[in-house]
């Protein structure tokens, strides 16, 4: 827009000739030549095609004499383009033809000459502002890029930061329900041992009732610690962690694992995932010959999802069965362990061993 302002302005300067020349038919083609060339400047983006133009415009001004007027307007292109060579022949060619023909006056040679050192300073400072535009572009850009790589730089930190804290939550509790199982559990323990024996030995009638509630009350007090500690471990259970654990010692090949999943887990979903994985592994180990594994655990908005698949081709075990034949005591309890908890299993064979489990959300329970 603003290029498009000083064209017009340069424009407006060469007419100033209509102050020494009659307008006619050759000046008004000149005129309208020179708008085109200043248009072309704005949207024409090769510069030889450009100079070119620009060039036959200066040529024609032998023909032409009223061309001559609109050089500096024509000009601005070649100076905003940097392309000085066609613009300083135009400055000669004018200056040829003003001391060959003598035309025009004077005055009129001093305002284009006026009108050349406009049009250079204009395409200066255009550069610049149009410099200085593409350094603010790119400052934007790069603020813009910055800003977004700091916003998924903090998120992943946030994410790392709570999935820290859950761990050490985890790990906390498993702290505090070991500590109650081998202090308090302990003390328990002695405390039903020593009173038991006091009940054997009492020989007071009156004794015995006290005794009796005493023993009475400690045995609920370990059965309280005892189901507060089982309760303590079964949620410090991480299903991320005790997968990785499982992998990290199966050694027979490669496998890949992929944990798409929240951390508010089933109890039950836990440590069945757990169970089918190990015995789906030790599978593999005793009857595949497979180069790769897959495991996947997946939360949907209605169910959980494990799948655990590998590339190994059908291998008969030691007695000449399939081991997806065979319906083993691993696949059984898998089966088992699924339909107590309302889900699907499914087992395929077909291009690898596939086991596919699938767990309903509304069946579980926390």
């Amino acid at each position: 827009m603003k290029n498009a302002v000083n064209c017009g302005m340069v424009i407006l300067l060469c007419m100033f000739s209509l102050f020494f020349v009659q307008p006619d038919l050759s000046y008004v083609l000149a005129f309208l030549c020179a708008l085109i060339l200043c248009s072309a400047d704005l949207f024409l983006e090769e510069d030889r095609s450009y100079a070119a133009g620009c060039l036959v415009f200066f040529a024609a001004g032998f023909f032409i004499p009223s061309i001559r007027y609109f050089y500096p307007a024509v000009c601005y292109g070649l100076f905003r383009r940097k392309l000085y060579l066609p613009a300083a022949i135009a400055a000669v060619l004018y200056l040829i033809l003003y001391l060959v023909y003598r035309q025009p006056e004077t005055l009129l040679v001093c305002l284009d000459l006026f009108g050349f050192a406009v049009c250079f300073l204009l395409a200066s400072v255009s550069r610049e502002r149009d410099s200085l535009q593409d350094t603010l572009r790119r400052t934007m850009d790069d603020s813009t890029e910055r800003d977004l790589l700091l916003t998924e730089k903090n998120r992943t930190l946030m994410e790392k930061q709570d999935y820290e804290i859950y761990t050490a939550t985890l790990r906390e509790r498993n702290r505090i329900a070991r500590e109650i199982h081998d202090n308090v559990g302990h003390l328990l323990s002695r405390s039903i041992l020593l009173a038991g024996a006091a009940k054997t030995v009492n020989r007071d009638a009156a004794l015995s009732p006290a005794l009796d509630s005493l023993d009475q009350t400690l045995n609920a007090a370990m059965d309280n610690i005892r189901t507060s500690v089982h309760d303590l471990r079964d949620e410090a259970v991480n299903l991320d962690e005790a997968v990785k654990s499982l992998i990290s010692e199966f050694t027979f090949c490669p496998v890949s694992y992929c944990y798409d999943a929240g951390r508010v887990i089933p109890r039950d979903v836990k440590y069945s995932f757990i169970s089918i994985t190990k015995e789906a592994l030790s599978n593999i180990m005793r009857h595949s010959n497979a180069s790769k594994v897959s495991v996947t655990i997946r939360e949907h908005p209605a169910l959980y999802q494990l799948c655990i698949e590998d590339n190994g081709t059908k291998v008969r075990n030691s007695a000449g069965n399939s081991p997806v034949a065979e319906n083993g005591m691993g696949l059984a309890n898998m089966k088992e362990r699924t339909d107590k908890l309302h889900g699907t299993i499914h087992i395929s064979a077909e291009n690898g061993f596939r086991i596919l489990v699938t767990i309903p959300k509304k069946e579980t329970s926390l």
